[in-house]
């Protein structure tokens, strides 16, 4: 390990021990560089053994590329190496220690959906009407109580509204209801172990022997249960280091707290301090813009980042008259981009603030047979064939998970109707039984004939394949699993492509399965489970595959692109209209702008329209956004795009008249007299003249050998030099 490849500052992190390290690391300043060369300094320096290190961050990537970089600068066996996200580390710990809140090691980790339909389940036992709370509303409510560990006998003081008393009334029952499925929520996961910590200061004591030095990346996204969980840890040998950008704090609505970063030196006072601001990946101008907003923020550390990649090309700016316009001009920038700097479509990203700005990007792309691919879509574990398979998988592993029960005891069809599965509920509560337990047992709910023989059948197989979880490994069990229920046979006999795609990911989850115990020899098909519910939509991000990427501002987080997009760019929009009057939310959204910007490395888009159609509605007049116009002039280009729209007069099939609108895109110039340009044969020159635009623009250029030609732009392939 050389610390030569390390900039001053940079070292100087890596070297400090023996106490509290705080590290504000700017964006593209090598903060997963500084990590993995501190833990391999931690190891070979023999501070502390490689299985006392515990290191935590946000996403399974990120964990990942930090266990290949110390992999790599110490050339060892890391396997002893603690290093994952806050919920997988938590999820290991509970499965040695949940015993003591009364949950039994073989827990379901339930998501969103899962979550929603335990709610809804629970509103029609207390019959709740449907429309006096919304099961996403409440969900979101329980996890922001969650976040900040509020249980329900305090919620309940804050409750002003009849909607408020309902929740919290759902919020208990929820939990209740959790803890018979012996499953537990991704918060759930991160508040049990300070639970446990707090009642069984043994348990803390073992943990905190047990991990001696305690890194954690991304520190101003914790909330109040990940910072307690660390503080916790490292309480007693004061071995921690942390790692942030308080610029980058974006999840304040999901209970990420900027005062665990701000405040890191009230509780440890003997903290060292040390700032990176030499920036790696973006250009001075995209720094410098992104630097000139956020400064407009109170609640910061003042930083000054320098670029190491020089100068870079002014930020463009474009003003559209509406969502159309707006993705027409992406196109058509994008295109410039690639005929221009020989770019490829993995080089471009398209930022939004809200999803539902993506409709008429998407819309545009197609038009263009351009290849995208939206990051928070429907990701392939949450697909109903693949969450059918999973069901059976985790209904084998914990027979107490009445949501996967739900979930395939009809899957395939075997007559299993809702009002038998209702039956076996109410007979289950009369009982005071499991409901697994009375599937096998038909005749007291008087249901006879086929679907009690199909009970029966269901409860056997179930059983059968929970008793085989130590015999076999996961693949093996996995496979005659779904040989037996019939599942691909079920797809095979359907004769439309979506049944078809259902066949073939099925056999990629069989596949995924299988190379999950190549990687995991020894791994558990609930090794298996607890890895799915924990990945995130980044973590399937894939950089091989070519085509555009589009997502939200918040989805990009820790991600890089050549060149970005950001849209909607109108008050009110970006940023949202709740930040207009309220400072920390629009600090927050301030933040979330800096987060884009320096996503790019080489070049920035702008994109604003002037008549946007919102959530449905009419127009909405739309002025840019004060984020733009908190940018120096100097950094910025104005960049003249319009759409022509041709309207025609047709008749549809029903005979009615309607006009059709053909958005045809007219003007985009790419060059202006004075441009230095490169030809890959005449070599350097200067734009003289020029006449037209778009690609039928015609340019007369001056190269340096004396030479003087007229050249057509879309054939020419002339490179703009900086």
């Amino acid at each position: 390990m050389d610390l030569k490849k390390l900039n001053n500052s940079q070292k100087a992190a890596v070297e400090a021990v023996d106490k509290p390290i705080l590290i504000f690391a700017g964006a593209g300043s090598g903060k997963t560089r500084v990590l993995s060369f501190k833990i391999s300094h931690l190891i070979k320096k023999g501070v502390v053994k490689p299985e006392e290190i515990l290191a935590v961050t946000f996403t399974n990537k990120a964990a990942d590329v930090m266990k290949q970089r110390v992999n790599a600068l110490i050339k060892n066996n890391i396997e002893f190496l603690n290093i994952g996200t806050f919920h997988s580390i938590c999820a290991k710990l509970l499965r040695n220690e949940i015993n003591h809140l009364g949950f039994t090691k073989n827990f379901a980790i339930y998501d969103r959906s899962d979550q929603i339909s335990l709610i809804k389940i629970i509103m029609a036992e207390m019959d709740i009407p449907k429309n006096s709370v919304m099961p996403k509303t409440a969900i979101n409510k329980i996890s922001f109580y969650k976040s900040k560990l509020i249980n329900p006998k305090s919620a309940i003081k804050s409750a002003k509204t009849l909607q408020d008393k309902t929740i919290v009334d759902l919020y208990k029952s929820y939990n209740k209801s959790l803890k018979e499925n012996n499953a537990l929520d991704f918060d759930d996961l991160l508040n049990f172990p300070l639970e446990i910590f707090n009642n069984h200061p043994r348990i803390l004591n073992k943990y905190q022997k047990a991990w001696k030095y305690v890194l954690v990346d991304e520190y101003q996204d914790t909330n109040k249960a990940q910072f307690l969980f660390v503080k916790m840890l490292a309480e007693k040998h004061r071995n921690i280091c942390v790692v942030g950008d308080d610029d980058q704090s974006i999840y304040g609505w999901r209970g990420a707290d900027i005062r665990n970063i701000l405040d890191f030196e009230k509780y440890f006072t003997e903290c060292e301090i040390f700032t990176l601001e030499n920036n790696y990946r973006s250009t001075n101008q995209i720094l410098q813009a992104a630097q000139s907003v956020v400064r407009n923020n109170s609640d910061r550390v003042d930083k000054d980042l320098l670029s190491v990649k020089g100068e870079g090309d002014l930020i463009g700016v474009i003003e559209t008259h509406d969502e159309m316009e707006e993705a027409d001009a992406v196109i058509n920038a994008l295109q410039k981009e690639i005929k221009m700097k020989k770019r490829t479509f993995n080089d471009f990203s398209v930022l939004f603030r809200t999803n539902s700005q993506s409709r008429a990007l998407e819309d545009s792309f197609r038009r263009s047979a351009i290849p995208y691919k939206i990051i928070g879509g429907t990701r392939f574990y949450e697909r109903k064939e693949v969450k059918d398979v999973l069901g059976y998988l985790r209904l084998i592993v914990n027979i107490d998970d009445t949501i996967s029960l739900r979930r395939i005891i009809n899957f395939p069809p075997r007559g299993i109707g809702l009002k038998t599965v209702d039956k076996c509920f109410i007979q289950s509560v009369k009982d005071n039984k499991k409901i697994f337990d009375v599937l096998n047992n038909p005749e007291p709910m008087k249901i006879r004939g086929k679907q009690g023989d199909s009970l029966i059948a269901f409860y056997k197989l179930i059983k059968k394949y929970n008793q085989l979880l130590t015999k076999l490994n996961a693949s093996e069990l996995a496979r005659a699993l779904v040989e037996e229920v019939g599942v691909l046979n079920f797809y095979k006999k359907q004769d439309n492509i979506e049944d078809n795609e259902r066949y073939d990911n099925v056999l990629e989850i069989l596949n995924s399965i299988d190379e999950f115990m190549d990687r995991n020899p020894s791994a558990s098909i609930s090794d298996f489970l607890e890895e799915v519910s924990l990945l995130t939509d980044i973590d399937e991000w894939n950089t091989d595959d070519n085509y555009v990427t589009m997502m939200t501002v918040h989805a990009s987080k820790g991600l890089e692109f050549p060149v970005v997009f950001v849209t909607g760019l109108e008050d009110g929009l970006f940023p949202l209209s709740i930040a207009l009057n309220e400072q920390q939310i629009m600090e927050e959204e301030r933040r979330l702008f800096y987060v884009a910007l320096t996503r790019s490395q080489e070049m920035v888009y702008l994109l604003y329209a002037t008549d946007r159609r919102r959530s449905g509605s009419d127009s909405w007049g739309g002025v840019a956004s004060r984020f733009i116009k908190e940018i120096p002039e100097d950094f910025m280009e104005n960049i003249s795009f319009s759409s022509a729209m041709t309207r025609k007069i047709v008749k549809t099939n029903t005979g009615t008249i309607k006009m059709k609108i053909k958005r045809t895109i007219t003007t985009f110039d790419d060059f202006k007299v004075g441009d230095a340009v490169e030809h890959a044969i005449f070599g350097e020159g200067k734009i003289m003249a020029l006449s037209g635009s778009g690609e039928n623009q015609r340019v007369g250029v001056a190269f340096k050998n004396g030479l003087k030609k007229k050249l057509i732009v879309k054939f020419a392939k002339l490179k703009k030099m900086s």
